[in-house]
């Protein structure tokens, strides 16, 4: 390590808080005697002095991570990211569009597939007040849904759509849906020529946004004319905008005046589906016919459930080495073992078992935390 580096990681040596300190007068431990987050300022700064490099991570290291947590929004539907919605004017998207974020601001299940409850967000853009009651009493009635906001304007990206989007996300911590019904209406002025690279950029924005804060965020967009033997293909716009983006929907109907429509759904962490809907002419509300494929569920893991049975009420939580885990767990693997597996499906131990998990490194080897979530959590 050069003078210049070690002056530069004295600098912003962790503070008790883990974050980077302005303190020069502390001392920073011999390289040999440095831990992972050392590592990890050490990288920091020779990528700052260095623009020549390149930082990496391992297989091992990326094994010993544990990321968090996304849970589906809809589970076999929706999840968080960026997602497009797509379809021809007036197929009935912004019924959809309501209906979906209905049922995730109220926990209800979509059809049969289970829905994580938060505060969701529609920006009806092209409607009004008006309407959206009109539509709102015909679909639910009198079952209001508290946690369910509309706004009928928003500035643009890069013109504070984002600030917007943050203030409402910050008033309301729970959100985990925010829908913008159309994305042409949050365009930059003068963004009307498209190309792959302002399209990628504009879903790079959004999808920043989302994965910040681990929501999802649904972008109403129109299909264009010309037809496609892939569905996919007539999204109005370059392949920016799908690239970019974590999934779509494709809403389409083989006759406008039919009120059958089929929804085809792709996405990165998802299965792909094509599934069929009917327009219920009371609510005007979709309801589910058929779907061409079953959805894929994991199998049960029995590591997990070992976990989860020996989490009980009476131990919510539990810490010690993996060395010990696995005693007590009574399973045929080594302690590196389990807890890289433990590391890799800490979100599927966290969303299906409601354990969290973690692990760290201490001067007598791994140490490993167990926490039981409340049932009223």
């Amino acid at each position: 390590m050069t003078e210049k580096e070690k002056t530069a990681l004295n600098t912003l040596a962790p503070t008790s808080e883990g974050q980077p300190s302005n303190n020069n007068n502390i001392i920073t431990p011999s390289l040999e005697n440095c831990n992972s987050d050392y590592d990890i300022y050490r990288k920091m700064i020779r990528q700052t002095l260095d623009p020549s490099y390149l930082p990496t991570i391992s297989m091992p290291e990326l094994y010993e991570n544990i990321y968090d947590s996304k849970p589906p929004v809809i589970e076999g539907l929706l999840y968080v990211g960026t997602y497009l919605f797509v379809g021809a004017p007036k197929v009935g998207k912004s019924f959809f569009m309501l209906q979906l974020a209905y049922y995730v601001s109220t926990g209800t299940p979509l059809w049969e597939y289970p829905v994580r409850k938060g505060s969701v967000l529609y920006l009806a853009l092209e409607d009004n007040y008006h309407r959206l009651q009109e539509r709102l009493y015909r679909m639910f009635g009198t079952d209001c849904a508290p946690d369910l906001h509309f706004s009928v304007s928003s500035r643009q990206l890069g013109k504070g759509l984002n600030e917007q989007l943050q203030g409402f996300v910050s008033e309301h911590p729970d959100t985990n849906l925010i829908i913008i019904d159309t994305l042409q209406k949050v365009r930059e002025i003068g963004s009307e020529s498209y190309s792959y690279g302002t399209d990628y950029d504009i879903m790079t924005q959004l999808k920043q946004f989302a994965d910040t804060h681990k929501i999802c965020l649904l972008l109403v967009h129109h299909t264009r004319k010309q037809k496609s033997d892939d569905t996919f293909n007539m999204i109005s716009g370059t392949n920016g905008l799908l690239g970019a983006a974590d999934g779509a929907f494709i809403m389409y109907k083989e006759k406008r005046t039919s009120n059958k429509a089929f929804l085809e759904i792709s996405g990165r962490d998802q299965q792909d589906q094509l599934i069929t809907l009917v327009r219920n002419e009371a609510s005007l509300s979709w309801d589910f016919e058929a779907a061409e494929t079953e959805l894929w569920k994991s199998p049960p893991d029995p590591v997990l459930e070992t976990v989860a049975k020996f989490m009980t009420e009476e131990r919510p939580e539990w810490s010690g080495t993996a060395t010990k885990l696995v005693e007590l767990l009574g399973v045929d693997m080594k302690p590196n073992v389990l807890t890289t597996k433990l590391n890799v499906t800490a979100g599927r131990l966290l969303d299906e078992y409601g354990i969290a998990y973690k692990s760290m490194r201490t001067h007598n080897g791994r140490s490993v935390v167990l926490q039981r979530k409340r049932d009223d959590a």
